[in-house]
């Protein structure tokens, strides 16, 4: 309906994974990173996790469409409960075999056979396992003795498992699976998306399907979308949706915060809205919008960030937090910004001064070195962190998912 009201050519916000609305944002740029390294090997595991509508079927269709098929074989599975005799029967459909028998052995001959005509071929195999949380240890095990398949030194499968977060809790502590973790050479946990990425997320998805500016929406309407959604993709497009329905019901061409909360509420009110959504609609109700200027700390923000903390698992070993380094390298980086800034700053006066026109040098020159101090001490928490990791790896502490 509302396609057709905003001259739009599809749907910008659907709920199941499509390539075409793949965007890359800081954690899927990651994620395709391992990725990229981990089919390079051409061997073992590669394992990505995340919540719920984290995004892990839309970043492995938009990796399949980019995929030669005469380079490489894929076979895709979506898991239910599976025991270690039926995975391999999966696996054989997967690869679009046809089974004569119903036994194992039959299924394990055909799926060899094929690996080893495709690797004759020049083609190497792909499986990927979707909903891998599904899986039985029995059937995670099966996987792994797939892996073992080789025609001379190389070997002729490799797999990629998505899962849920207790699939990554499962894979790190359960005793039984020690050798499948040896065998994965890649992971990465999908993480929420940014609050500043919110707005390109919503626009690039738009444009996809012809948008033109219509309809328009506030800015504030995004930091409140990203407080209700916990900066989840498949949330955001449930909560886009019904918002477009609602400006197309009342012909509204502007998106305004006012909106989005009467649409937190109906969905609410329908059971069809996630903690992080109820917890901002409650506080919305509270707060008259637009109460607050722009930039300042919103309360319903504070608490959709203490809604989309993940609860530690205390049976699971603690692994090293990587984010603290990214975050030191990324307040590094913004500090060499403002330092440049500074240096060009300081040209310009100096330019000044030769012109005869007063300017502030002492404190450009106070500025540039402070700034050069709080640069020289980053580096050094830097080198500091980087050292504490270099000797936990070296320490064994990445044993439960060994690289």
């Amino acid at each position: 309906m509302f396609d057709d009201f905003y001259g739009l050519t599809g749907k910008p916000f659907q709920l199941t994974p499509d390539p075409q609305f793949y965007f890359e944002s800081i954690t899927h740029r990651k994620a395709l990173s391992y990725l990229g390294y981990g089919l390079a090997q051409g061997e073992g595991f590669i394992v990505i996790t995340g919540e719920v509508g984290a995004g892990k079927s839309t970043l492995v269709e938009h990796l399949v469409s980019t995929i030669d098929p005469e380079q490489l074989s894929v076979g895709q599975i979506v898991t239910s409960k599976l025991d270690g005799e039926e995975i391999v029967h999966v696996v054989a459909q997967a690869f679009g075999l046809e089974i004569d028998g119903h036994d194992k052995a039959s299924a394990l001959g055909a799926v060899e056979a094929f690996l080893h005509d495709e690797a004759r071929a020049g083609r190497r195999c792909l499986l990927i396992v979707d909903e891998s949380q599904n899986l039985s240890v029995d059937a995670l095990e099966e996987l792994r003795m797939l892996s073992n398949f080789q025609l001379g030194s190389h070997p002729l499968l490799q797999t990629l498992l998505l899962g849920q977060p207790e699939f990554r809790a499962t894979l790190q502590a359960h005793p039984r699976l020690e050798q499948l973790r040896q065998r994965v050479i890649a992971t990465h946990h999908l993480e929420p998306m940014q609050p500043e990425e919110v707005q390109p997320y919503i626009e690039h998805r738009l444009r996809r399907v012809g948008w033109k500016g219509n309809p328009v929406f506030d800015r504030q309407v995004f930091a409140e979308l990203y407080d209700a959604s916990g900066g989840i993709p498949r949330r955001i497009n449930q909560i886009a949706n019904r918002l477009l329905l609602l400006g197309a019901v009342e012909q509204r061409s502007r998106i305004d915060a006012a909106m989005l909360q009467t649409v937190l509420s109906e969905m609410a009110n329908d059971n069809a809205v996630p903690d992080t959504m109820s917890a901002s609609a409650e506080i919305a109700e509270k707060e008259p919008v637009g109460s607050e200027s722009e930039g300042s700390s919103h309360p319903s923000r504070r608490a959709s960030d203490h809604a989309v903390q993940s609860t530690p698992d205390p049976r699971v070993e603690p692994t090293f937090d990587s984010i603290l380094v990214e975050r030191m390298l990324a307040d590094r980086d913004a500090l060499i910004a403002e330092l440049q800034q500074a240096v060009v700053e300081l040209s310009q006066a100096h330019e000044a001064a030769l012109a005869n026109e007063p300017v502030g040098l002492a404190e450009l020159g106070a500025r540039l070195e402070a700034l050069d101090a709080r640069i020289s001490d980053q580096e050094i928490a830097i080198r500091h962190t980087l050292t504490m990791l270099i000797e936990w790896i070296e320490s064994d502490g990445l044993r439960p998912i060994a690289a």
